[in-house]
């Protein structure tokens, strides 16, 4: 099943990993792994239907997960990307770090009813579902970033970068880092969307989400005629707010740097609705799923990261993926705030 924007998705009738299927007919839940993974599932029932009370779910506790960068490895991973700006490597980078818990009873683990804790703990504009157990994609996700929206021919990406608890905590260095990502984005775009036609309708502006606030910015543009769904996930994935500028050498630093895979974490998730021409992906942020291959027993991961800039303290930049991550695992823990901070 799958579960977006007010929809309920049942009755499975395809699965696949070709984005060709996108341009085809039917409604799609769509999940993409950071490192290029890909799947595609057609379900043949798509109603209304409310975000159910929350049911069964048992999460691990604050105090089980751990994480695949510690705070040393993690501000030294910062330190070293700082490096690479001196150098002129690259301009940013996002930094991200995997967090794992066991699941204290895996067949008490219904990632929907995880969905329904995040609706109620943590409301997000891009939240939802994708339950396909036999192919091992158990995701529920609270993202707050649009990665790419389509209406017929016309697609808009909405990059989110600067957090804060408030917007008083905005830096100088966010602004400078949103344009910069901003200026990535008009160029994936530009590259399938019709000559000038690409803008920003909005820049920079501040997005309140429970316990923190983000900078948000627009990009829009109209496809051209030829674009296809292979040629728009080409152009502009991984998406460049959770990659950085430019994307290639930012791409080169995370494999360098990074401990762990990310999974669906910064990759996309939602829905293509191929009969209507519209879609709605997020990026995969504020997103939990189930690995039942791990090796120990079935796990619940998720990832917080920050973007690194010339400007970028080492230890505020740990502190913001605390931030992003605490009141998330204390909503999959059950509790309705994290306490203590997590795994450092």
């Amino acid at each position: 099943m799958a579960r977006f924007g007010g929809l309920l998705a049942l009755d499975l009738r395809d699965v696949t990993s070709d984005p060709a299927a996108l341009d085809s007919s039917g409604w799609w839940a769509v999940t993409a792994d950071f490192e290029g993974g890909l799947v595609c599932a057609r379900f043949g029932d798509v109603r209304p239907a409310p975000v159910p009370a929350p049911g069964r779910w048992r999460g691990p506790a604050p105090s089980d997960w751990t994480s695949s960068l510690d705070r040393g490895a993690y501000t030294a991973g910062v330190r070293r990307i700082r490096e690479h700006i001196a150098a002129g490597d690259v301009y940013q980078a996002n930094l991200c770090r995997i967090l794992t818990a066991p699941l204290p009873d895996p067949d008490a683990s219904d990632v929907d009813a995880l969905t329904a804790l995040l609706a109620r703990g943590n409301p997000a504009p891009h939240a939802g579902t994708i339950r396909l157990p036999a192919h091992g994609v158990e995701v529920a996700t609270a993202s707050p970033e649009l990665y790419v929206r389509r209406s017929g021919r016309t697609v808009e990406s909405g990059p989110i970068k600067g957090t804060g608890r408030t917007a008083a905590d905005l830096l100088e260095k966010d602004h400078a880092e949103n344009v910069m990502i901003v200026d990535l984005v008009r160029n994936d775009l530009g590259r399938i969307c019709a000559s000038g036609s690409v803008t920003v309708p909005g820049l920079c502006e501040i997005e309140p989400h429970p316990g923190l606030v983000h900078l948000v910015s627009t990009v829009r543009g109209e496809l051209r005629p030829e674009s296809t769904w292979a040629d728009l996930l080409g152009a502009t994935f991984p998406p460049g707010s959770v990659t950085g500028a430019p994307k290639t050498s930012a791409l080169r630093i995370i494999e360098e740097l990074e401990t762990a895979p990310r999974g669906p974490y910064c990759g996309g998730v939602g829905w293509v609705d191929a009969d209507r021409g519209t879609a709605e992906l997020a990026v995969g942020i504020r997103t939990f799923w189930i690995d039942r291959t791990a090796a120990g027993g079935p796990v619940l991961r998720f990832g917080t990261g920050a973007g690194i800039t010339w400007g970028s303290d080492p230890l505020r930049e740990w502190e913001e993926t605390e931030l992003k991550a605490a009141r998330l695992l204390g909503v999959a823990s059950g509790a309705d705030e994290a306490t203590g901070g997590i795994p450092r």
